[in-house]
């Protein structure tokens, strides 16, 4: 008989309990030494997701959901929360920040969703908090680009229409040629750099881009393609380190066509 949602997570719980108690690897753990374990199995989900299989995708969120369980239990046991307290707070928090389904506010489209979430979170924050102290600092760049460009939308600081942030694209990438033309120092070089890269962020963002999944998917091509052109290079008796960049760009293009 197949087991319910409710009976197969309070399984899990017992075998969480049974780990704590008997398994000498399970019993050392602690929330610090768990944190790394967690952020290796956040990318492998991330992998998954990305890969599109959705075989592993449901194993990866079983062990994203295992570590919750542990984490749940290592607070119950120095009497902080337990299991209990946190779905209650993710529950409570769920229905606050959806006042369009649980209360009277109106919200027609996901972006409206999206704004309200951000000020709910602001008001309930500290007095003096800012909209981008919810952003973690540990974020990859990138990531945490996006996040702070999210939330500052989300409070109405935001250009009205996308051919002005490319316009904006356009003006750092005009400042940045300037300083490589100048012969600027290395750190100004980089400084108009990572202007780009972040207006380029906000870009993609305005054109609903995720960033990271599109740099991702393009780093997974450039791996796919590098490969066939190093065996084609292989099957030929060649080694790239004594070809010439038009050889190999001649492989180059014979694996681009083969994706086409």
């Amino acid at each position: 008989m197949k087991q319910s949602a409710t009976e197969a997570f309070e399984k899990l719980l017992a075998i969480m309990d049974q780990l704590r108690e008997e398994c000498p690897w399970d019993r050392k753990q602690t929330l610090e030494s768990l944190r790394y374990l967690t952020l290796e199995e956040t990318y492998e989900l991330s992998q998954a997701i990305l890969d599109h299989n959705l075989q592993d995708v449901k194993n990866e969120l079983g062990d994203l959901l295992l570590h919750i369980v542990f984490y749940a239990k290592i607070g119950q046991e120095q009497q902080a929360f337990d299991i209990a307290a946190v779905i209650r707070h993710i529950n409570d928090k769920l229905i606050n920040r959806h006042p369009h389904i649980y209360g009277n506010t109106k919200a027609p489209d996901a972006k409206t969703v999206q704004d309200n979430w951000e000020k709910i979170k602001l008001k309930q924050g500290k007095e003096g908090k800012s909209v981008l102290d919810g952003v973690p600092q540990a974020l990859p760049a990138l990531i945490k680009a996006f996040r702070m460009q999210e939330k500052a939308a989300g409070v109405g600081f935001d250009w009205d229409h996308n051919d002005q942030v490319f316009e904006k694209v356009k003006e750092e990438l005009q400042e940045f040629e300037n300083e490589i033309k100048n012969q600027s120092p290395l750190h100004e070089a980089e400084k108009e750099f990572g202007d780009i890269l972040f207006a380029l962020i906000n870009y993609a963002r305005k054109l609903n881009i995720n960033p990271e999944n599109a740099l991702e998917q393009t780093n997974k091509k450039f791996v796919r393609r590098f490969k066939q052109l190093e065996e084609m290079a292989q099957k030929e008796g060649n080694a790239l380190k004594d070809m010439t960049l038009d050889e190999m760009d001649q492989y180059w293009e014979k694996a681009k066509k083969t994706e086409m």
